[in-house]
């Protein structure tokens, strides 16, 4: 095994000073479900709420980090056959941890800035989620809140605004999560969604809500 150097170094600046900066605790509130659940529009709507509140936010999408940090073999072509089937990743369920475990890691470091970190993946298995609430709370437990959007399928399927499902319907594409692959649902969510039920607006403010009740954020003044 190649020997590694590598040392830890700590910041001149801790988290407490960065937090106490910004007025509220840095977290991670991670949204899951199947594609098409409403995980990105509620993300964004919270991103937004927060914003104007002049909390410290960012929103990590699922798709937008495929285009970079976790870019497919085909995005990174243009480096080489071979560079690109190293570190491309696809949608195998190896490729689906990584992608996970990468986003984790980003996010601890989102977290340990002082910011709420948004994150919308579908991150379809249990033990990657729970992987990433390890990294996160063994920091200081409570910094990581699973929010899973629970749509039914059929809801999902009649929304599909990337054409996936009749897609994976038409065998045109494997892996689908919800169709040929299995999406397994939190078992103890800080916060469960009922997004067929509830308007963004709405569902945006469950999260919020738990938020303040946690005391990451405080409650907004009604004055």
């Amino acid at each position: 095994m190649e020997e590694t150097h590598i040392t830890w170094h700590d910041h001149s600046i801790s988290r407490e000073q960065r937090e106490a900066l910004n007025g509220h605790r840095g977290c991670v509130v991670w949204f899951t479900g199947l594609s098409g659940c409403g995980k990105s529009t509620v993300a964004n709507v919270v991103d937004q709420k927060l914003h104007v509140r002049g909390i410290r936010t960012f929103v990590l999408d699922g798709d937008n980090v495929r285009h970079g940090l976790n870019a497919s073999p085909q995005i990174l072509a243009p480096l080489g056959a071979a560079y690109a089937e190293r570190f491309g990743l696809g949608f195998s369920a190896e490729d689906r941890q990584e992608n996970i475990r990468r986003v984790g890691a980003v996010t601890e470091l989102f977290a340990a800035s002082g910011l709420v970190t948004l994150v919308a993946f579908v991150s379809p298995y249990r033990a990657d989620r729970e992987s990433v609430r390890g990294r996160i709370e063994a920091a200081r437990a409570g910094d990581f809140v699973e929010v899973f959007v629970d749509t039914p399928l059929e809801i999902c399927e009649a929304r599909d605004p990337k054409g996936l499902y009749k897609k994976a319907r038409a065998g045109e594409i494997k892996g689908m999560t919800g169709i040929d692959d299995p999406y397994e649902t939190p078992e103890n969510p800080e916060v469960h969604l009922l997004s067929g039920e509830q308007t963004p607006d709405e569902l945006a403010d469950q999260v919020i809500a738990q938020l303040e009740s946690s005391g990451i954020i405080t409650e907004k003044s009604t004055s």
